[in-house]
């Protein structure tokens, strides 16, 4: 018996995944420059915003050489690529907003964004783990956070970005704590699970007041009208509803979906731990979201859902300090999601009822720089992953709610949060 547990101990470490003790799933000290043979690459990256304001990214992107993307040797060298080159790609197919798409990734572009992919084990198209995870420096060792790479949406684009990756610096302890909490189970010990599962739920409060500082950094009508369709695919979406050809790959078109919060590997393992179960379109799309991480995070989510359920342990030792905080963790993960939603209806369902409105009256009633106005109708009732945003994230929410095991009285134990010190430091960072 000793020595199963000790197998499934060994099973989930966290170094096994790829998932850093300080940082979790965000990758720790990503690389900010390639080899001098990239060079052609990182140029234009770095300029891409600037580019595409002045409809001449798609004329530097023809124009650069194909390069052999063999010389790329390490781990942080190939996410340093796969976000150069996914940010070169979706600046090139939206540089001119929904209504002059492009069918076809240039060759110089979609070969080496094709071989890298397949090295990662990513789609070639932006996802959660560059924009968020690998998208990262500090401007000095004590200093402030700062972007490698940007898109359109000046100070907005980087506030979105570097508050996702808070986000993710946040939900850090309860990841830490999930070997511990399954361990626990397998031994039957409740004292073990239950301190381990009271981190779990502190660190999905410490998500959700993180997540407030989205109302600080970003501005809903420049994410409306001008981020969003920089983070769109080319799957279920109508403004490119035959897909992309990836030159020199295949001559059939290609479907992926844009960047979604449902990328992100962390409440995957949450809900796999809490046993919350994602069933019909939700449990279809979610588990497709899993395909555009990196293969170790999603390996590790894999982990804990083949486990030792927690649920049925939870019900079985009827302790009620044990009941009491799995409740407290689900409880937490459902305020989580209802946040979640909150910030979707700021920014993104009543900018789109504005969008609306504006069509309605004409272009004479608003102002020239109306960036509301010029959004995608494409996107208008879609998540940038493609799925329908709104049913989709009350559907999750009300899986959570219902994973519940008794009547939750709807009073809430305050805890003590000594994570808010660090979100606190991490929210100066953020300042320039």
């Amino acid at each position: 018996m000793a020595t199963e547990g000790t197998n499934i101990e060994t099973r989930l470490s966290l170094d096994q995944f790829h998932v850093n003790e300080d940082y979790g799933f965000i990758l720790p000290e990503p690389l900010t420059d390639l080899p001098e043979y990239f060079k052609p690459w990182m140029d234009i990256a770095k300029n891409v915003s600037e580019l595409i304001s002045s409809h001449s990214l798609r004329l530097r992107v023809h124009d650069m050489p194909l390069l052999e993307t063999e010389l790329l040797q390490s781990h942080r060298e190939l996410r340093l690529a796969h976000l150069i080159l996914s940010t070169l790609t979706m600046g090139y197919v939206w540089q001119e907003g929904e209504k002059e798409t492009v069918k076809v990734l240039p060759r110089n572009l979609a070969v080496p964004f094709w071989e890298v992919s397949q090295r990662l084990g990513l789609p070639p198209i932006l996802t959660h783990a560059d924009s968020v995870l690998a998208n990262w420096k500090k401007t000095n060792p004590d200093g402030n956070l700062e972007l490698l790479l940007t898109l359109p949406g000046g100070e907005s684009v980087r506030g979105f970005f570097l508050v996702t990756l808070l986000v993710e610096l946040a939900a850090v302890p309860g990841l830490k704590a999930i070997p511990e909490v399954l361990t626990g189970v397998h031994y039957n010990d409740v004292a073990m699970v239950t301190k381990a599962l009271n981190v779990v739920g502190q660190a999905i409060d410490s998500m959700r007041q993180t997540l407030k500082l989205m109302h600080e950094y970003v501005d809903p009508s420049i994410f409306y009208g001008i981020i969003r369709i920089f983070l769109s695919g080319w799957k279920d979406n109508p403004s490119m509803a035959e897909g992309l050809v990836y030159e020199g790959v295949q001559e059939k078109p290609m479907e992926f979906s844009g960047g979604s919060a449902a990328q992100s590997s962390t409440l995957h393992c949450f809900d796999g731990l809490l046993g919350v179960k994602h069933d019909g379109d939700s449990g279809a799309f979610l588990r497709r979201m899993r395909d555009y991480m990196p293969p170790s995070h999603k390996r590790f989510i894999e982990s804990i859902s083949s486990h030792l359920s927690l649920h049925n342990f939870v019900l079985q030792q009827a302790d009620e300090h044990l009941t009491h905080t799995y409740e407290q963790c689900l409880t937490r993960l459902v305020d989580l999601r209802n946040y979640h939603i909150n910030i979707v209806t700021r920014f993104v369902t009543i900018p789109a009822s504005r969008a609306r409105q504006l069509r309605a009256n004409g272009r004479d009633s608003v102002k020239e720089l109306d960036v509301i106005s010029e959004a995608p109708t494409a996107l208008e009732e879609r998540g940038t992953g493609g799925s329908g945003i709104m049913s989709f994230l009350k559907r999750v929410r009300d899986k959570t709610k219902n994973t519940s095991i008794s009547q939750h009285t709807g009073v809430k134990q305050v805890l003590p949060d000594p994570s808010m010190t660090e979100i606190q430091q991490a929210t100066s960072e953020l300042k320039m």
